[in-house]
C-alpha cells in the first residue's frame, strides 16, 4: 500500500496517511504521532484508523474512563471501568471500531494492553486486517493464542 505523508492544515479527501502534526492537534494529541488510514473499513462509509508506531498508544490501561460522546454513544455517561476485563476488552474494541483522529488511538489505547488483548477483540474484518498489516506482530500474538 502506498502512503503519503500529509503535514499541512488542507487534507486531501483520498488521504492515505495522515501526520500526526495536523491530525493529532485536532484532537489534542501529542504532534509526533501519525496514522495511517487504512484501505479496509471498520464499518460502512468510515476507513480504519491504524497508528503508524505502536509506541505512540499511551493510553489508559486501568481504572475509569470517559469517552467522549463522538467515539461512544451507548452508555449514559460514556465510562469504562478498565479494571473490569469485559469492560476493558469492550472499550478497545470501541475505540479501535470508532477512532476518526490519531489523538482517539494515542489518547485511548495502551500498546501493551493492545497485544495483550488482540487475540480476545471481536473486532470488524476490517480492523482487525489493517492493524496486522501495518503490525504484523498483532498477527503473530493471535496466532499464538
Amino acid at each position: 500500500m502506498e502512503l503519503r505523508r500529509v503535514s499541512t492544515g488542507r487534507l486531501p479527501a483520498t488521504l492515505e496517511h495522515v501526520s500526526g502534526k495536523t491530525a493529532a492537534l485536532q484532537a489534542g494529541a501529542a504532534p509526533s504521532s501519525e496514522v495511517v488510514v487504512s484501505r479496509y473499513l471498520s464499518r460502512p462509509g468510515r476507513r480504519a484508523l491504524v497508528a503508524a508506531d505502536l509506541a505512540d498508544l499511551h493510553g489508559p490501561a486501568s481504572g475509569v474512563v470517559e469517552l467522549p460522546l463522538r467515539l461512544f454513544w451507548s452508555l449514559p455517561g460514556h465510562q469504562f471501568d478498565l479494571d473490569d476485563p469485559d469492560m476493558l476488552r469492550w472499550y478497545y474494541q470501541t475505540v479501535l471500531r470508532e477512532a476518526s483522529r490519531a489523538g482517539d488511538l494515542t489518547a485511548y489505547l495502551d500498546a501493551a494492553t493492545l497485544f495483550r488483548l488482540w487475540p480476545d477483540l471481536d473486532l470488524p474484518k476490517g480492523v482487525r486486517r489493517a492493524w496486522e498489516e501495518q503490525h504484523p506482530a498483532l498477527r503473530v500474538s493471535a496466532a499464538a493464542a
